[in-house]
């Protein structure tokens, strides 16, 4: 048996305990960055942690932010883990070189869940692989659902978000002590952790925390207003039947507020009517930033962007459900309608499912992403392209599938549901060596994406052409989306 090595590294709230393996790679998990948000801190912005004496044990992952779990099909699919207590604004890090002097690059993660689920302690999202790869990578816990995200009259909205911007804050101010370059940080994140930053790039607050981001399968487009948060919050608080406080839901137990935000996402799914849901109804999402309104950043951000989305994402919500195969022609056309989509710009889909799915990726995902890249001259565009063998092949180059490549953790249990034993491990080591590469210049490796010309995209696959850069693939599906998304 390899024996535990303990690594200390000293910070200005104090001393960190944490392990390096037999590889180098020093681990420091649980490391808290705002103190614990229960008590008088619930539905307050994220308070500072106090200063400790003696050494913070970091060996073993910390709280997790409450949540429920996900409904079936998709708790078998997305694992999901959990620990218990009040704890849970905390991170974890992994650096080949802890200490001062090193002025490593750091890549901080915000894991996605819609909002409501997820978190850093997958260990999915261990960062060994790119400590090995010489980046100081840093996982964050941030609040979710109700805590985190949901409208309560007289709290701060976007709690998540402040909870992410603190995170920022400490990476600022501590990551030298663990071999970090504050200057030469990039945020990344998918999903909800991608839409968080496409707030964040907006954020007075954010400002100067980093200096590149990489949003994969989400942008700056999903957000509600306030009067649908207000609407929404209202609904939960019907549904738990106290009154729309700080105070009465501060008072619900957690296992019954847990319960509650399931059966509001199910209230949504099963009835997802704009009068009642306003942006919502679309989004698919009860828990999401607030904004006045849509807010794409111009050419004079100052952070490098690489952007993207996966060809299928909406086949993880149609396939393990059945949904791909069983909708009608004439209820697909009514969702594609919906989204406002031109059917002429689809018509080479097959089937009712690949037309509806086809619909909701772009508008949910590629669209949002190609904007985002259209505002910010010298963004990076890429798309995932490799398609999944699972459930007979039909599950595609879907949502979240791109991510154990990202991380080149193909072997990792989080990852064998959506992507199989035999996922091509090759691409996975581009894909990574792509992601560090940026982080380290602001260069993944091809050219940027100029609206006025060639609309360069590195496309992820493992068929017999490899990844190779296309030009505006699928032209004229993206420009019917011009004027609607």
């Amino acid at each position: 048996m390899t024996p535990v090595v303990t690594t200390v590294v000293t910070t200005a709230q104090g001393a960190v305990r944490g392990r390096t393996d037999e590889h180098g790679i020093a681990s420091f998990l649980g490391v808290p960055y705002a103190a614990p948000p229960f008590g008088p801190r619930r539905f307050a912005a994220p308070a500072p942690v106090e200063p400790w004496t003696g050494e913070h044990d970091a060996t073993a992952y910390g709280p997790t932010a409450p949540k429920a779990p996900y409904a079936p099909p998709f708790d078998t699919l997305i694992p999901e883990t959990s620990v218990p207590g009040e704890d849970c604004l905390n991170l974890n890090v992994w650096t080949p070189e802890p200490g001062p002097g090193a002025r490593l690059p750091v890549m901080v993660w915000l894991h996605g869940g819609s909002f409501s689920n997820g978190s850093a302690n997958s260990s999915g999202y261990r960062g060994e692989t790119f400590a090995r790869d010489g980046v100081v990578f840093v996982g964050v816990n941030y609040r979710l659902g109700t805590d985190g995200f949901l409208h309560l009259p007289g709290a701060p909205d976007n709690r998540g978000l402040l909870d992410q911007i603190a995170a920022l804050e400490w990476v600022r101010a501590h990551i030298a002590a663990f071999g970090g370059d504050p200057d030469r940080v990039t945020v990344f994140g998918e999903s909800a952790g991608a839409m968080a930053i496409g707030q964040l790039l907006a954020h007075p607050r954010a400002r100067g925390l980093f200096r590149r981001a990489v949003l994969q399968s989400g942008a700056c487009h999903h957000f509600v207003r306030p009067d649908t948060a207000r609407r929404i919050g209202e609904r939960m608080a019907a549904l738990l039947g106290v009154p729309h406080t700080t105070e009465a839901f501060a008072d619900v137990p957690l296992p019954e507020l847990a319960l509650a935000q399931a059966e509001l996402r199910l209230d949504l799914a099963s009835k997802p009517d704009p009068a009642v849901w306003g942006e919502a109804a679309l989004n698919a999402m009860v828990f999401e930033p607030v904004a006045e309104r849509l807010a794409l950043p111009g050419p004079d951000l100052g952070v490098d962007l690489l952007v993207g989305s996966n060809r299928e994402e909406n086949r993880l919500f149609m396939v393990p459900t059945g949904r791909f195969r069983t909708i009608t022609e004439e209820r697909a056309h009514l969702g594609a309608a919906a989204y406002g989509a031109d059917l002429d710009a689809y018509q080479g889909q097959a089937t009712p499912g690949e037309l509806l799915e086809a619909v909701g990726t772009d508008w949910f995902y590629r669209m949002p992403a190609l904007r985002l890249a259209e505002s910010v001259p010298g963004t990076h565009v890429y798309e995932f392209a490799w398609r999944s063998p699972q459930f007979d092949g039909e599950l595609g180059a879907c949502h979240a599938l791109e991510l154990g490549f990202v991380f080149d953790l193909l072997d990792d249990p989080d990852y064998l549901p959506m992507a199989g034993e035999k996922a091509p491990r090759e691409l996975a080591r581009t894909m990574h060596a792509a992601w560090v590469a940026f982080a380290e210049s602001g260069d993944p490796g091809w050219a940027a994406y100029d609206p006025a010309g060639e609309r360069t995209t590195m496309v992820f696959a493992a068929d017999t052409d490899g990844c190779r850069t296309q030009a505006d693939p699928r032209a004229a599906r993206r420009q019917s989306w011009h004027g609607v998304r």
